[in-house]
């Protein structure tokens, strides 16, 4: 910060016109503003180093906005893990919520998509509640519509799906997936990591429901009765909103990530040839989880506190 300005010099006396007064004034005024702006850089400072006899690190600066691509380092990272796993077909996509940059790896064909395909279900069913078309205190199966919806997506129940499936119509579930951009058949329930991430980019951005359904169905895809894939494989203070998927030697799981301004959608699709789930699967989807992470957001330790 600047020395103030000499006002008066010393061992001499002067007499202040008007004009010499409001400028007397006015470098006083500075002086003031320049001693608050200095003591809060100061205590800025402060804050954002480690306390004196603090037992850790303090929480890392907020950013002012959402990263909007990737470091070019995590390219080489992710294609070093997918080369060490090369014993599995494995897709990944990630796209940033906030913007138009989106990034692929590994095998984009499609894959079965196993449950991770339920959120398409879910959305389509509360589309056709918002249309009118259906309500969530409709009776299905034992119990109703938003029973079976959050039984679906927060516990992955399969006879919830059928019931879904069937009341929004497998013609209209192609129809409404082809309407966010995404082709997809119920039938076959094939998708490619890209569409995925589509899905939860469109979803989460707000872009498929209302605000109301949308927290909804996100609130059903934390605490879900898998958490040990991408959820294990994140850092402390990262929010995951996800949906996984398992069928024979495919082992999916596809989330949001969102951590102080900044979300970005992770899908990793894995699949074991020999037809069985593999351990290998759950270690590489957690470990690309931590590598994205660590490149896309502020550095975290246990706590959710920065290194």
């Amino acid at each position: 910060m600047s020395a103030d300005p000499a006002l008066r010099p010393a061992g001499r006396h002067f007499r202040a016109s008007r004009k010499g007064q409001r400028v007397l004034l006015l470098a006083l005024l500075f002086s003031a503003v320049a001693l608050v702006i200095g003591a809060s850089l100061v205590f800025a400072a402060v804050r954002s180093g480690p306390l004196a006899g603090a037992a850790g690190p303090v929480p890392a600066a907020v950013p002012e906005a959402p990263v909007a691509v990737a470091p070019d380092a995590l390219e080489d990272r992710i294609n070093s893990v997918l080369e060490e796993n090369d014993d599995y077909r494995i897709g990944l996509a990630l796209a940033d919520v906030s913007g138009d940059a989106a990034l692929t790896f590994g095998d984009q064909e499609a894959f079965t998509a196993a449950s991770t395909a339920k959120i398409i279900t879910a959305a389509a069913y509360y589309h056709q509640v918002e249309n009118g078309e259906a309500a969530l205190d409709e009776p299905l199966g034992d119990y109703d519509a938003a029973f079976q919806l959050e039984a679906m997506v927060n516990e992955s129940n399969n006879d919830s799906w059928l019931l879904l499936m069937d009341a929004v119509g497998y013609p209209q579930l192609t129809e409404y997936a082809a309407s966010i951009g995404v082709a997809y058949d119920p039938e076959e329930n094939l998708l490619t990591p890209a569409e995925m991430a589509l899905v939860l980019k469109r979803l989460y951005a707000g872009d498929l429901l209302n605000a109301e359904n949308t927290a909804q169905l996100l609130g059903y895809m934390q605490d879900t009765n898998n958490e040990e894939l991408i959820p294990a494989g994140s850092q402390a203070g990262v929010e995951v909103f996800h949906k996984y998927g398992e069928f024979g030697g495919e082992l999916h799981d596809a989330a949001v990530l969102t951590y102080r301004g900044s979300s970005f959608v992770l899908v990793v699709y894995t699949e074991n040839p020999e037809g069985s789930k593999a351990p290998g699967q759950a270690d590489v989807i957690r470990e690309l989880t931590g590598l994205v992470e660590e490149s896309l957001f502020p550095p975290v330790q246990a706590g959710g506190q920065a290194r």
